[in-house]
């Protein structure tokens, strides 16, 4: 079950209990929740988050670069080429940052990043690749 799924059946439980049971609305608040299903501490962040936290962020900055970039191709501006040239820099920022998380990590972690992010990240490559050679065609 789901953090949220805990909680919504924790207070179902208690709701229930105290509508069923008349002699539970005379107790006091904490003792009616004494029934109720703890609240459980979930880990913190792993090593995993931490780095796809980040590669998220690059990945966001990379693709309103390229989008910026794309639409100023196709209107064929005067500051196409610069949007071009600043969606390929933070592309490569982001395939330096995933390279170097896949390769600093231990091996599972690193093969959690790849599976996550790996695909986004090539669909990204292609996009921008694209975009350059529509531009070179014009």
């Amino acid at each position: 079950m789901t953090p949220r799924s805990l909680l919504r059946a924790s207070k179902a439980f208690t709701w229930n209990f105290a509508r069923t049971n008349p002699q539970s609305t005379a107790r006091s608040a904490s003792q009616r929740h004494a029934w109720s299903i703890p609240q459980r501490d979930f880990a913190s962040k792993t090593e995993a988050d931490a780095k796809l936290e980040e590669l998220q962020e690059l990945y966001a900055t990379a693709k309103n670069e390229f989008e910026i970039a794309s639409e100023e191709t196709e209107k064929k501006t005067v500051y196409a080429e610069d949007d071009r040239a600043a969606a390929q820099a933070e592309l490569q920022k982001l395939k330096a940052a995933f390279d170097d998380a896949v390769q600093d990590s231990a091996p599972e972690v690193g093969t959690e990043i790849k599976a996550r992010v790996g695909q986004r990240i090539r669909e990204l490559d292609r996009a921008v690749e694209a975009m350059n050679e529509m531009a070179m065609e014009d």
